[in-house]
C-alpha cells in the first residue's frame, strides 16, 4: 500500500519548487500554440519587410543637383567679384599705416608698404563688371569703382592741394568712375584670396548698340485704340491709377507697382515690330491680331521729376479692344547686320 502511494506521488506531484505544475495536456497544447506563433512570426516576417521597403518614401536623388550647379555657378560669377569688390574697397581707402587691412584678402600683406594717406579717397559704389577665368579656380576681375577724393582734398594731391579748373574740380568732387582689375584665386573649403594688389586698367571697350526689330519711333496718336490701353495700363501699373486687371488679356499675370512710384505717366512714343516706316497702324482691331510695340513712357514723381522708361509690350486683340498680353524682360533684337534705330549706314 506504501509503495502505491509512493508511485503516484512520484507520478502526480503537487508542487514543484514552488511552481503548481499543470496537467500533461495543458503542457502540450501549450507547446503547440508557442509552435505555431513560431511558424507565423517566420512566414510573416519576410512579408512585413518587402512591405515596409514598399511604403518608405521615395528618395529624389536629383532634387540636390540643381544646388550643387547653383553653387558651381555662383563661385564662376559672384564668388570670385563680390570677393574682387571687397578687396579693392579695402586698398582704394587704407593708407599708410593701415595695411593691416589687406590681410583679409592678400596672404602677403604683411610685406606691402603703402605711402598715400589712409581715407584720402572714398569709395561710393562698387561692381565686378567682367569676370574672366585665368587658370584652375583663378580669375581675373574687372571691377568698377566710383572714387572721391575725401573732403576738403584735391583730386591726384594731397591735403591743401591747389585745384585745377571749377569744372574739373566739380567732376572730380562728384566722383570718377575708375576700372581695376583683381587676381583672385580659389582656395580649401571655398576661401578666397587675391594673388596681388589690383591693377587700375581702362574702361572696357563699349560694344556697338545692338540693332533691335522694331522700326523708328512714331508719337503716340491718342486716337489710337493700342494707346488708349497702353495709357490705361501704365497709369494703373505704375502710378495706381485704376484696376490693372481690366487691360490684361486672360491668362496674363501682373502685379503693380507698389507702392505707386509715380503720379502721372504719359506714352510718348512707339516702334513696332514690321513697321519699317515708323508709323504705327490703326486699322482697327481684329480679333486675335497680335502687336509687339516698344513703349517709350514719361513718368513725373511726386517731386515733379519726370522720367522716361521703356517697356516691350506685347498686345492682343479680343472682343473689339487691344489687352496686354505681356510685358517682356528685354526688347526683340533684330538680325544679324540689321540697322538700329537712328544709325546711319
Amino acid at each position: 500500500m506504501r509503495r502505491r502511494e509512493r508511485v503516484r506521488e512520484e507520478r502526480l506531484p503537487a508542487e514543484a519548487g514552488g511552481w503548481s505544475v499543470a496537467s500533461l495536456g495543458a503542457s502540450a497544447n501549450a507547446v503547440t500554440v508557442i509552435r505555431r506563433s513560431m511558424w507565423v512570426m517566420l512566414v510573416a516576417g519576410p512579408v512585413l519587410g518587402a512591405w515596409a521597403l514598399l511604403s518608405a518614401p521615395a528618395v529624389v536623388v536629383s532634387a540636390s543637383q540643381p544646388v550643387r550647379q547653383d553653387r558651381a555657378g555662383s563661385e564662376e560669377g559672384a564668388g570670385p567679384g563680390g570677393f574682387a569688390e571687397l578687396f579693392l574697397s579695402a586698398y582704394l581707402t587704407a593708407g599708410e599705416g593701415t595695411e593691416s587691412t589687406l590681410a583679409p584678402f592678400l596672404p602677403t600683406a604683411r610685406d606691402v608698404v603703402l605711402e598715400a594717406d589712409a581715407g584720402s579717397q572714398t569709395v561710393e559704389r562698387l561692381a565686378a563688371v567682367k569676370v574672366r577665368r585665368a587658370g584652375g579656380g583663378y580669375w581675373s576681375v574687372t571691377v568698377a569703382a566710383l572714387v572721391k577724393p575725401a573732403s576738403g582734398e584735391a583730386p591726384g594731391g594731397g591735403r591743401g592741394a591747389k585745384s585745377g579748373s571749377g569744372g574739373t574740380q566739380a567732376a572730380a568732387q562728384a566722383g570718377v568712375l575708375r576700372y581695376f582689375q583683381v587676381p583672385v584665386k580659389a582656395g580649401k573649403g571655398g576661401a578666397w584670396s587675391a594673388v596681388a594688389l589690383p591693377a587700375e586698367v581702362g574702361a572696357p571697350v563699349q560694344r556697338q548698340a545692338e540693332a533691335l526689330a522694331y522700326g523708328p519711333s512714331a508719337p503716340a496718336n491718342g486716337s489710337d485704340a493700342a494707346v488708349q490701353t497702353l495709357a490705361g495700363f501704365f497709369s494703373a501699373f505704375l502710378a495706381g491709377a485704376g484696376d490693372l486687371d481690366r487691360y490684361l488679356s486672360p491668362g496674363t499675370s501682373l502685379a503693380p507697382v507698389s507702392p505707386p512710384p509715380y503720379g502721372r505717366v504719359e506714352v510718348v512714343a512707339l516702334a513696332e515690330t514690321g513697321s519699317p516706316s515708323g508709323a504705327v497702324p490703326d486699322a482697327g482691331v481684329t480679333q486675335g491680331q497680335e502687336r509687339q510695340l516698344l513703349v517709350d513712357v514719361a513718368a513725373t514723381d511726386v517731386q515733379e521729376q519726370k522720367r522716361p522708361l521703356v517697356y516691350a509690350v506685347s498686345l492682343v486683340a479680343r472682343d473689339g479692344r487691344w489687352e496686354i498680353a505681356a510685358v517682356e524682360g528685354a526688347p526683340v533684337l533684330g538680325s544679324p547686320g540689321s540697322k538700329q534705330e537712328g544709325e546711319v549706314q
